[in-house]
């Protein structure tokens, strides 16, 4: 364990970082608190957005998509990318400290996210000139049957804690180049990247030519969150966050006939078969349960480990948890290896779920203690806790945002499976074996029901050429890579007649 940063110094550290991006806080005593979980102090306060301010800014934002966004050249769309992409580079141990002092994450990792936001800009530069549409044979001669992609409006981003900026490039990098305007809505708990992010573009829209009004801040509360749902401009919302926060803005947007692009929970399972390699499967678990402090959506919760191989494999993970247990501490030391919680809340949720385990016969094998409570009383450091369970119990199908791994074992890999898919969410999946067969019958149509499902690494750390996302519970929602630009984008099926004749589709005659 290490000596925590004070409060002060993180304060002067998020101020220069601030003003080396462009952005200059402004200290509002009644606006959100800028807090750091290293501490549990808070740095700045800064202005709340009301819904009279939502509406104003997008409305900015909406005209600037009318007037000129959407139909500027999708390759000129990309040079504004392109320029964000190259002062994200520049900033991006800036950003990388706003996103410890703010979120918690060990060096890094938080490295790592400004990494994945410039990833995204460099795909996002290449997709500008691949917003492809089809041609397909028409079935009356002399015709073209074909489809093209169109900018949709306004989309509204809101953005969850544990990853402050790189969900928010996921979407905004890609909303950018096809050529829609955006809202953003940070998390109430990371403001101070917000705003960082948020200078960075406007320079960029600057230096490119592009609209000042391409990209609006709205940071707030619930109720900033509602009146971006609400809001008839605004074309899609992509909202990532709890099942909770998804089952009130999924309603708010149909109502309206809106779009949702929702990433939501996660309850994240791995296989440990037989044939697994044991040290490779060790590693891949533990960064999956332990990493970001057990913050990630895609954060392994359950170990699904066979039988015969039980035993040895619980011995390494214990092992290696006793070591993590020694690491914990300031996320700015490179030797920590678990940095805090976000809060009191997340706390608390797992106290609350190591309680109901244990009332449901689950035993304590690694962790759970809470740390470093007399050098910050304001924070919460915990030891990644490891419980061996009977059964998949109700606990188990709950998601608990913090880090707690959940073992249970099993006998043939169809209960593997089953225990896999028996839960509400189906975001990431993995499984650990060197049997083809397995590993094939995993990635088939009757195994795993995830939106990611991995074979020999764990369930965390995704790339962006993938889509993002999940089924059930998770929300169906497609970010980042692949296709996933056709979310930002409307179709049109158009019918070119060349023939000079007028022959109706099915052979209808008419007239």
């Amino acid at each position: 364990m290490t000596t925590l940063p004070t409060t002060d110094l993180l304060r002067e550290r998020a101020t220069a970082a601030l003003a080396r991006c462009g952005a200059e806080p402004v200290d509002d005593a009644a606006g959100l608190p800028g807090r750091t979980p290293l501490t549990g102090g808070v740095l700045f306060g800064v202005p709340a957005t009301d819904p009279e301010g939502v509406g104003a800014a997008v409305g900015a934002a909406h005209a600037a998509f009318r007037d000129s966004w959407r139909d500027t050249p999708a390759p000129q769309r990309g040079e504004l990318v392109r320029r964000l992409g190259e002062l994200l580079r520049a900033h991006k141990s800036d950003l990388a400290d706003l996103v410890t002092i703010e979120a918690g994450k060990i060096r890094s990792e938080a490295l790592g996210e400004v990494q994945e936001m410039i990833d995204v800009c460099d795909f996002a530069v290449g997709l500008s000139r691949q917003l492809y549409g089809r041609t397909m044979p028409s079935e009356r001669p002399g015709h073209r049957l074909m489809e093209t992609w169109h900018p949709l409006g306004v989309v509204g981003v809101v953005t969850a804690f544990n990853f402050p900026v790189a969900v928010w490039s996921w979407n905004t990098a890609i909303a950018l180049v096809c050529g829609d305007t955006v809202v953003w809505k940070p998390s109430e708990a990371a403001p101070m990247t917000a705003l960082a992010c948020h200078a960075l573009l406007a320079r960029a829209a600057a230096d490119t030519g592009a609209p000042a009004d391409v990209h609006r801040l709205v940071p707030g509360g619930r109720e900033t969150g509602a009146a971006l749902a609400d809001d008839p401009r605004v074309a899609l919302v992509s909202a990532t966050g709890s099942v909770r926060m998804g089952r009130e803005v999924a309603p708010r947007v149909a109502a309206r006939f809106g779009r949702c692009l929702l990433e939501l929970g996660g309850n994240n399972a791995a296989v440990v078969a037989p044939s697994a390699d044991l040290d490779l499967a060790t590693r891949g678990v533990v960064f999956g349960a332990a990493g970001t402090a057990g913050q990630r959506c895609t954060t392994q919760r359950r170990l699904i480990v066979h039988e015969d191989v039980a035993d040895a494999f619980l011995d390494r993970v214990v092992a290696a948890y006793g070591r993590l247990a020694e690491r914990i501490g300031d996320p700015f030391d490179d030797a920590t290896l678990v940095g805090p919680l976000i809060g009191e809340g997340a706390y608390d949720a797992m106290r609350a779920a190591l309680d109901r385990a244990a009332a449901d016969g689950g035993t304590v094998l690694a962790g759970g203690a809470r740390c470093l409570e007399k050098e910050a009383p304001d924070a919460y450091y915990v030891e990644p806790a490891v419980v061996r369970m009977p059964a998949q119990t109700d606990i188990v199908r709950d998601e608990t945002f913090a880090p707690i791994l959940y073992v249970l074992t099993y006998r043939d890999f169809d209960e593997a499976v089953a225990l896999h898919n028996g839960v509400p969410q189906g975001l990431s999946g993995s499984v650990f074996t060197q049997d083809q067969r397995e590993a094939e019958r995993f990635l088939a149509a009757d195994g795993a029901d995830c939106g990611i499902a991995n074979v020999n690494i764990g369930t965390s750390g995704a790339e962006i050429g993938g889509a993002f996302g999940g089924e059930k519970e998770t929300g169906g929602g497609r970010e980042s890579g692949s296709d996933a630009w056709r979310a930002y984008m409307r179709r049109a099926t158009n019918t070119v007649n060349h023939s000079g004749e007028l022959p109706l589709a099915q052979g209808v005659n008419f007239l």
